[in-house]
């Protein structure tokens, strides 16, 4: 898995592809809380189906990890 560097008080935006399988269970307030869990706030998810569009500010410490494969691409976006 590719890494990537998060930094604190940046704003990022993700596209999530989801299976058709995920796209049963995961709703939009699901997707939000798993990236509230991760550590980012103001989360906003939009879309349906198997594309999805979220993003999120970074309010901790600088961070890196490993990006599974449903979440591409993702960019630092203006605050």
């Amino acid at each position: 898995m590719p890494l990537f560097t998060v930094r604190q008080g940046k704003r990022y935006r993700a596209s999530i592809k989801l299976s058709w399988f995920q796209q049963q269970f995961a709703t939009n307030e699901k997707i939000a809380k798993m990236f509230r869990d991760l550590g980012f706030t103001e989360v906003r998810v939009l879309g349906k189906g198997a594309i999805r569009e979220v993003t999120g500010l970074w309010p901790l410490a600088d961070a890196s990890a490993d990006v599974p494969p449903e979440v591409h691409p993702i960019e630092e976006i203006e605050v």
